[in-house]
């Protein structure tokens, strides 16, 4: 693969937000892309990128929980957006 590609998906996975995605989607988009980049890093960086990406209601709730695992963190993070839609709160 030439380096841009790598700098692409780089740049890309910086970016990444949960925009209007949900939560399951965002986590998706996180994992191929750094699957696609070759990202090795420590478990707690992984956490810090997922949270940081997560729209500010969701990050607030998470926040305040403490987690060891990040696939514990996904699943309230997708329980707490599905809570959000079913309130019909869209505005983050």
């Amino acid at each position: 693969m030439p380096n841009h590609y790598y700098s692409d998906l780089y740049l890309k996975l910086q970016g990444l937000n949960q925009g209007s995605r949900s939560v399951d989607e965002y986590f998706k988009k996180m994992e191929i892309i750094m699957i696609r980049a070759n990202v090795i890093e420590d478990r707690e960086t992984t956490v810090a990128r997922f949270l940081n990406g997560l729209n500010r209601k969701i990050m607030n709730v998470i926040e305040l929980q403490h987690y060891i695992e990040l696939e514990d963190m996904v699943h309230m993070a997708m329980k707490v957006d599905r809570q959000i839609k079913r309130r019909g709160i869209t505005h983050f």
